[in-house]
Formats: C-alpha cells, structure tokens, sequence
C-alpha cells in the first residue's frame, strides 16, 4: 500500500506509526497434575508408596488412589471389575487400541484381549495399561477355545447383513466384546465364532466410526444395562 494511501483518521495514522509486534504473547503455565509430598506423618499402611508420599503423586488415577503404590490400587479394583471382557484384532499394528484400552479402564472392563499382533501402539493408553489386564492370544483359534472355555458369549461389533442393533440388544453379562481394526473390520474367523454380531445406529453420510468409539459405545451399552438395569428393547 502506498503512504498516500494511508487514512488520514487517528486510527489509521496509529496502525502507520506502531511498529509490527516480533514477541509472542506468553502462555500461561499449564497447571499441575495431582498432588505434592504429603504434608505431615505419614500414614500407616502397605498400600502406601514411600516414594509418592515424599515427592508427590502427579499420575492419572483417581483422588482416591492418590499415593497408593501400584499393586495395591490394581488388587482393589480387581474386586470390583465388571464381569464383561473386551477384545481387538490386531492384524496391523491398529492404532486405536491403546484408546480401546484406556476406556476399558474407564468401565472396568475383566480383561482386555489382543488378538493378532503382541506389540500395540500405547500411547492412546494414557498408561492406564499398567492398571488393565491385558491377555495376548496369537490367533482367533486360540481366542475362541479360551473364551468358550471360559463361558463367555462371543460378541462381535461390526456392521455385517446379518448384525443386529446394539441399542435393542439383550447383551449378556458375561460375555467378551470384540472389535475389528479400523478399515477392515472384523475378520470373517471371528464373524463365524461370534454368538452374534451387533451393528451401532448411525445417521449421517459415513458407512461406520472410528473403531475405538464404537468400542467406548458397546461398552456403555453393558454398563447401561448391567450396572445401571435399564433395558434398552
């Protein structure tokens, strides 16, 4: 722009005088996470961590669970966790199940299952993984005999012809939810095992959702059903 062009208003003369900014503006600190060293006695317990209660507890666990060491806040929830189990293949390397696993976590799922692939991608996890079991089984056989073994209903959650809708669906308590990896789905070896397959509603332009919301969805569903009694059929 050409001087002359400049308005002459005050406003415009200020806009030609002030010098262009070279600083940014600062960021806040971002706040801390948990709690510092305790202050006072210590208290009496082994499920304390000596060193959480001297430097302090900055982990992602619940306020009650602040400065207990990691086995014990494992053993307590093992006396509560629900009775469902949650499974997904990992024929390459999906990326969604670390998030899969931190919000079976989040419902306190049994145990969580891989079928496939041993090594996974833990960073969705959000280290929730140290407080979830989590079981490695090599193929669909070996994930089938041990679920049957154990009674467990075999759910699948895909979309196939013959998929029911989860939000009508009976699930059973104990039974095993399990997920394809995002793009091809579930496998036909699990389609074939399953009791059935339950397909989730969706209303807009896209044939299905990411694999690690239909898992958080399936899951709430049990939770819905099991902890809270409301039928949805």
């Amino acid at each position: 722009m050409n001087p002359s062009e400049i308005s002459e208003t005050p406003e415009g003369a200020a806009a030609a005088a002030a010098p262009a900014s070279t600083t940014t503006p600062a960021q806040p600190p971002a706040p801390e996470v948990g709690v510092g060293p305790w202050e006072g006695e210590w208290p009496d317990g082994e499920h304390w961590d000596p060193d959480l209660l001297r430097e302090g507890d900055r982990r992602n666990v619940l306020d009650a669970y602040r400065y207990w060491n990691h086995d014990a806040i494992v053993a307590e929830l093992d006396t509560r966790r629900h009775e469902f189990h949650v499974a997904i293949e990992n024929w390459q390397h999906d990326l969604n199940i670390g998030t899969v696993v931190r919000t079976a976590n989040a419902f306190l799922a049994k145990e969580v299952h891989i079928i496939g692939r041993r090594r996974w991608n833990r960073r969705g996890a959000m280290v929730t993984d140290k407080y979830q079991h989590v079981r490695h089984h090599p193929t669909v056989d070996e994930f089938v005999e041990w679920a049957r073994g154990e009674g467990l209903a075999i759910i699948g959650v895909d979309i196939f012809p013959d998929s029911q809708q989860l939000e009508t669906y009976d699930l059973p308590r104990n039974c095993v939810l399990v997920f394809g990896q995002e793009g091809p789905g579930l496998s036909e070896e699990v389609h074939a095992a399953a009791e059935t397959t339950l397909s989730i509603e969706q209303f807009g332009s896209t044939r299905s959702i990411n694999a690690a919301s239909a898992a958080g969805i399936a899951m709430h569903a049990w939770i819905r059903r099991h902890v809270f009694g409301q039928r949805t059929s």
